[in-house]
């Protein structure tokens, strides 16, 4: 995760171009987990974007009903438990020990953050904004917005779609897209090329819907497991022998950090959260630069933070998407430069044979 400061420059620079540029509206998407710290990212980006786009309010909804995801009463749950006793209060770079987004978004805002309740949300379009208009009276500038059902998320981006500035995960960005059907008429998903040659699987996320697709696919192709202990030990020679050990391979294979939670814990005690997710984010970019140094095109990545990571190391600026690998997850092809394909995933997406049915599509 990039430093407060880093994104908020980032976020300030991109939105000034793309204003320029004649966007209309600007959606700033985030994790249906709402990874962030207490310090951000997410409510200071979104407070500097409401600046820079002079706005006064807007929608901050993470539900992604198909994958779980949902919003109640301010509350974020993760299938049935809330976020807070679910495997992401142990994620190693932003363990999230509060569900509830409207308390937790105050810590990081300057701003009022409010809330547009599900009674409001099941009441329709015209409801919600209402609300919307009541609570930037009421001077909150960010509204946590509930949504349990796809039929909820519909309902905002009805409610919302001539809104400025909208946050949100991809659920709702999707469901905003719909609201302007002239944006993907005549639009077909690009044909990604398929690279040649054996695929890497890189997994650096501890969530637990990646922990059963990493032990599914070790059934079927040779892994290595990435351990941060070593890598604080000897980092370079770690990185070498993890290298050595994937050129040897004849076949796809699995380098992986994934751990189970008590693991995942001691390792924090021992280097301390942030070191921790750093250290792992650094060295996957460094085997993935390594990896295409040996001709790795193709490559499946477990994890938001690792997915940046690959992409910053193998310095893709441009990618073209194609069709779903699975809900959320594309096939991609980069343009800038050309050569790699690419399927990049959050840690909670995807189904248990993520990483098989990745390698039986190659």
């Amino acid at each position: 995760m990039a430093p407060v400061e880093e994104a908020v420059t980032t976020a300030q620079g991109v939105s000034r171009y793309l204003a320029q540029a004649g966007a209309e509206q600007i959606y700033f998407k985030y994790c249906s987990t709402f990874d962030s710290t207490e310090r951000g990212n997410i409510g200071p980006v979104t407070e500097a974007l409401l600046a820079v786009l002079t706005q006064e309010i807007t929608l901050a909804c993470p539900s992604y009903p198909v994958y779980g995801r949902t919003v109640y009463q301010g509350h974020l749950f993760v299938g049935h438990q809330p976020l807070a006793e679910s495997s992401m209060r142990y994620h190693p770079l932003t363990p999230m020990t509060d569900s509830n987004l409207v308390r937790f978004l105050e810590k990081q805002c300057s701003c009022k953050v409010g809330l547009v309740p599900l009674r409001e949300v099941e009441a329709g379009a015209a409801a919600v904004r209402r609300t919307v208009a009541r609570e930037r009276g009421e001077g909150n500038r960010v509204l946590i917005a509930d949504a349990i059902f796809d039929r909820h998320i519909h309902t905002l981006a009805e409610a919302v779609c001539d809104m400025r500035l909208i946050t949100g995960g991809a659920s709702l960005g999707g469901a905003l897209v719909a609201q302007r059907p002239s944006i993907g008429r005549g639009v077909a998903h690009a044909d990604v090329r398929q690279a040649s040659g054996p695929a890497a699987l890189l997994s650096g996320s501890c969530s637990t819907a990646t922990l059963v697709q990493v032990k599914n696919a070790m059934e079927i192709v040779s892994s290595r497991l990435l351990d941060p202990i070593r890598l604080i030990e000897n980092g370079d020679a770690e990185i070498a022998a993890t290298l050595d050990w994937a050129s040897s391979r004849k076949g796809d294979f699995l380098i992986y950090s994934t751990a189970e939670s008590a693991k995942i814990k001691e390792v924090q005690t021992s280097l301390g959260v942030e070191r921790a997710g750093t250290l792992l984010e650094d060295a996957f970019g460094e085997i993935a630069a390594g990896l295409a140094g040996h001709g790795i095109r193709k490559f499946v990545v477990a994890g938001g933070e690792t997915s940046g990571a690959v992409i910053r190391a193998l310095r893709i600026r441009t990618l073209s998407f194609g069709k779903e690998l699975d809900a959320g997850v594309p096939w991609t092809y980069s343009v800038d430069p050309e050569g790699y394909t690419l399927a990049l995933k959050s840690g909670n997406f995807g189904g248990p044979d993520f990483f098989k049915r990745a390698i039986a599509s190659f």
